[in-house]
């Protein structure tokens, strides 16, 4: 049974695999979490990682309900596939879902420990959010290193 949904998911996120594939993301995981597609993978570049992010909201502008997705950067994936040695930094990208009474600042000092710093989160969250003043209990946010 979770074999059949599985498949399913990944016929419906097809687009979004092949994306990972054009964009050499290594995959580390893809499997059915929680009723969810579950995709993890570290991607070469950040470019590559927004590649895949934009095809994921492209397919699906409510991709929160049915999938889980977790994308490092690993800038030394790339230079290594060039034959360079190279010790590369990982960026790893986190998401926080909005609960009520949270406001952008707020989320920013708890994560950040500054809560002047919440542009980063709403200039992270621009194809969600048009107004760093309004956000929503469930959304979920990406949250930049």
């Amino acid at each position: 049974m979770a074999d059949d949904q599985l498949e399913r998911m990944k016929v419906r996120y097809g687009s979004v695999l092949a994306e990972v594939q054009r964009q050499q993301v290594r995959l580390s995981h893809v499997h059915m979490q929680d009723g969810k597609l579950f995709i993890q993978g570290e991607a070469p570049s950040e470019d590559a990682k927004n590649r895949v992010w934009d095809e994921i909201k492209r397919t699906n502008p409510n991709w929160q309900q049915e999938l889980t997705a977790d994308f490092t950067v690993d800038t030394s994936a790339r230079t290594m596939g060039a034959g360079a040695s190279s010790v590369g930094t990982q960026q790893t990208e986190r998401t926080y879902t909005v609960k009520s009474g949270d406001s952008l600042s707020k989320i920013s000092k708890e994560l950040y420990g500054n809560a002047a710093d919440y542009m980063k989160i709403f200039e992270a969250n621009r194809d969600v959010l048009t107004d760093p003043n309004k956000i929503a209990p469930g959304q979920t946010l990406r949250i930049p290193g």
